[in-house]
C-alpha cells in the first residue's frame, strides 16, 4: 500500500517549485490529484506539471470565491470525497515598507491570505460531509513560511500574510477538530525552487546560509516530504502545528 492510496487531493499552486515537488510526491504515493494554479508554465524548466503526471489541471485564482468553490468540487467529484487540500499558492513580492506599493500589498494579501481562507472554508465545508475515515473526515495542509514567526528582511507584505497563515492554520485546528477536520501547515527555511532574480541574490543566499545551521539549503523535496507526512494517516494526534523545514534556522 502507497501512503496515499485511495486519497483525493488538491494542490493549488502546483505548476512550480514546491507545488510541484508536492505534486510529485503524492502522484507517486497514490493520490488521486487536481492541481490547481493561475499558469502550467514550470518556473524552474520542465515539462507541465499535470502533463507530467497526468493528472486533471484547473487553471484559478484562489483569491476568487468562484475558483476556490470550483477546485474544491471538481477534486471531490470522482470520489464524492476531498481527503487532503494543500495550500500552496503564493505572490511573493519584495520590499521594505516604503517601497511597497498599496498595489502589491493588496495583491500579497489576496493570494497569500485570503486564497488560504477561500480554500479552507471551501475545503472544510465539503469535509464536513463525509464520513470519518482513519479518525478524519478531511486534512488541510497549508504552506506558511518560517517568515510569519519572525522578520522577513525587505518583505513586509510576505511575511505578513504568512503570519496569518500561521494564525488562521490553528484556528481552523481548533474550531473543526471535534468535526475530525485536521488543520497543519509546513514552514520552510530558505528553499531553492528555482526562482530567479531576487530571491537568489548573492547577498540573500550568503544570509541564508548564515542564518541555516545545516550546511546546506533546502530543496523544494524537503517541504513536499514534510506535506506528505502531515497529509497522511501516519500524522495523528497532531493539528494546528506549524511544522519548520528550515534547516534549524529558527532554532538558532
Amino acid at each position: 500500500m502507497k501512503r496515499l492510496d485511495g486519497k483525493t487531493a488538491l494542490i493549488t499552486g502546483a505548476s512550480s517549485g514546491i507545488g510541484r515537488a508536492i505534486a510529485q510526491k503524492f502522484a507517486a504515493e497514490g493520490a488521486l490529484l487536481l492541481l490547481m494554479d493561475v499558469t502550467d508554465e514550470v518556473r524552474e524548466g520542465g515539462q507541465p506539471t499535470h502533463e507530467m503526471l497526468g493528472v486533471p489541471w484547473f487553471k484559478g485564482d484562489v483569491s476568487r470565491e468562484a475558483d476556490a468553490d470550483e477546485a474544491v468540487r471538481r477534486a471531490a467529484s470522482p470520489t464524492g470525497r476531498l481527503d487532503i487540500v494543500v495550500n500552496d499558492a503564493v505572490y511573493n513580492i519584495g520590499g521594505k515598507l516604503a517601497e511597497t506599493s498599496l498595489a502589491d500589498w493588496n495583491r500579497s494579501i489576496e493570494v497569500n491570505l485570503t486564497g488560504v481562507f477561500l480554500m479552507c472554508r471551501a475545503a472544510v465545508r465539503q469535509m464536513q460531509g463525509q464520513e470519518i475515515r482513519n479518525e478524519v473526515r478531511g486534512r488541510i495542509v497549508n504552506i506558511s513560511s518560517q517568515h510569519g514567526m519572525i522578520a522577513a528582511p525587505e518583505a513586509v507584505a510576505y511575511g505578513t500574510t504568512k503570519a496569518g497563515v500561521v494564525y488562521i492554520t490553528r484556528q481552523i485546528a481548533v474550531d473543526y477538530a471535534k468535526e475530525n477536520i485536521v488543520c497543519n501547515a509546513v514552514a520552510p527555511g530558505k528553499i531553492l525552487t528555482g526562482k530567479t532574480g531576487r530571491a537568489i541574490e548573492p547577498r540573500w543566499i550568503d544570509y541564508s546560509h548564515a542564518r541555516t545551521p545545516l550546511p546546506r539549503l533546502g530543496r523544494s523535496e524537503d517541504v513536499a516530504n514534510a506535506v506528505l507526512f502531515l497529509a497522511s494517516d501516519e500524522a495523528t494526534f497532531i493539528t494546528g502545528e506549524n511544522l519548520m523545514v528550515d534547516g534549524g534556522w529558527m532554532a538558532g
